[in-house]
This record gives structure tokens, C-alpha cells and sequence, in this order.
């Protein structure tokens, strides 16, 4: 499709398996957002919305909410999960045109593959003035040092890294993370702020070699080396992996003057 990398079209193949091991959202990420718009939020929009993880958290709260995704599979997966009063649109961010207004447009884990030429005043023009947009996601990352040594050890012969950097190149150690970083230069927003919610989580080691076999950086090697990424990580797990999963919200006001 115009408007989509190859890469953020990779998920497609393994939407049954992304719907299956990636967790949802929880239920204080929803508190956040509607507590920061301080206004009934009836309407949003959603950018990627992949299998409808944070569609739902959203639609079954009351938000009317039109989901747009670029990728068939994904949207036909999402289809399956959401309440009836989701609305969806296959879609690439870049390619939807100006037109209705939400109380809130949000991205979950999807942001950093939209296009940054034009990036924030396309979402402005999705958002009615004082409507707010939101931004949340985050890695998973092993507790137990030896366990991720070993993973890293195992995963180095066909992968240095299974993460995505940031994408203006913002160092982790950062008090402000991307993309709040690009938000705080953006003349469409204001009061942007960053929250982090924590939370652990413990799964199968089969679960978690199911949840990076989600990940964009194993999708785009070939399938027999896929596979056998997959099978090395397994052979060094404990039965049971405990991991971080914080969700880091980036949220922003739509500034009121078009």
C-alpha cells in the first residue's frame, strides 16, 4: 500500500500469534488518558491498530472509536476481538485525508512507523483544538540479568538487537523520551507529558519465544533462519521468564488555534 513500509507490513504473516502472545493494555492507561484530557473524550481515532489490543481497552469503555490499519490480515484479526461500535479503516496513517475530528487520536506501539515528513500536522488536522493525542508502548525486557545474557548470546548470531531505536535518536538514559521529544517542538501541541505505568508479567518460555516471534526484527529474517533463532533463545530459557513490560504513555494537547 502507498504510504507503508515493507517492514510495518511484516505482521500480517503472524497476526493469529500477535493477537495470542501480546498482552492488552491495562485498565489504568485509559484512567491516564481521560484523566489528562480532563473533558469527555466520546470519539478517537487510532493509528496501526494492529489486532485491536488497545482498540478494545478504549471501545468497551464507551469511546466511539475508528481503528485504521494498513495491513488485511491485522484488521481481519482485530475484527474478531472488538465490540460491534468499532469502526475500521484499512489504511496507512499517511493516507487518510482531513475530514471528521476526534476528542482523541492514539497510537499503541505504532507511532514509529509513520512517516515523520508531516507527521504532526496530519495529526492536528485529526483533532478537534484541545483534543488530545496519545502515544504508549514500550519493549519487554527479561528481570533476570543471567536470562537476558543468555538470550542475548543466543539471539547474537542472527540479530544484535530485537528493539527499535528511537527513532530521532533520543538515548535511553533521556528524562524525555520520543515521542515527546518531537511533540515539545511541535507548534500544533502543548502540555506534552510523559507517564510511565508499571508492570511485570511472568510467562512460558514457549510464550515468550511466541511473543518475539511478533517482532519485526525476526520477521524480516528468512523463515528457515527464523526458525532457528527461535529454537537457540528456547534451548536457554528457564521454564518460566519473568519480565518488565512498562507501558511509557506520551500524551499532548491539540493547541486550540488551526
Amino acid at each position: 500500500m502507498p504510504g507503508v513500509s515493507v517492514r510495518a507490513l511484516s505482521f500480517g504473516t503472524v497476526a493469529a500469534a500477535y493477537e495470542r502472545f501480546r498482552p492488552g493494555y491495562p485498565a489504568e492507561l485509559f484512567d491516564l488518558v481521560v484523566r489528562y484530557a480532563a473533558q469527555p473524550v466520546r470519539s478517537a481515532l487510532e493509528i496501526g491498530a494492529g489486532t485491536g489490543k488497545a482498540t478494545r481497552l478504549f471501545a468497551e469503555r464507551g469511546v466511539a472509536v475508528t481503528a485504521t490499519e494498513p495491513d488485511a490480515a491485522m484488521l481481519a484479526e482485530l475484527r474478531k476481538h472488538v465490540p460491534a461500535t468499532v469502526s475500521t479503516v484499512r489504511a496507512a496513517f499517511e493516507d487518510l485525508r482531513p475530514g471528521r475530528r476526534y476528542d482523541l487520536v492514539f497510537a499503541a506501539a505504532a507511532l514509529h512507523w509513520t512517516n515523520p515528513v508531516g507527521r504532526w500536522p496530519r495529526v492536528a488536522g485529526l483533532l478537534r483544538p484541545g483534543g488530545v493525542f496519545a502515544s504508549f508502548g514500550g519493549p519487554f525486557q527479561l528481570t533476570d540479568p543471567a536470562v537476558e545474557a543468555s538470550v542475548r548470546a543466543a539471539r547474537a548470531p542472527f540479530l544484535s538487537s530485537d528493539e527499535i531505536p528511537s527513532p530521532d535518536g533520543t538515548p535511553p538514559e533521556a528524562a524525555m523520551q520520543w515521542p515527546g521529544t518531537e511533540l515539545q517542538q511541535s507548534p500544533w501541541f502543548t502540555d506534552v507529558q510523559q507517564h510511565v505505568i508499571e508492570r511485570r508479567l511472568a510467562m512460558r518460555a514457549a510464550d515468550y519465544v511466541g511473543h518475539l516471534s511478533t517482532l519485526s526484527a525476526y520477521l524480516q529474517l528468512p523463515a528457515a533462519v527464523r526458525e532457528q533463532a527461535y529454537g537457540r533463545i528456547e534451548q536457554v530459557l528457564p521454564r518460566t521468564v519473568e519480565l518488565r513490560a512498562d507501558t511509557i504513555v506520551h500524551l499532548a494537547r491539540r493547541t486550540a488555534v488551526d
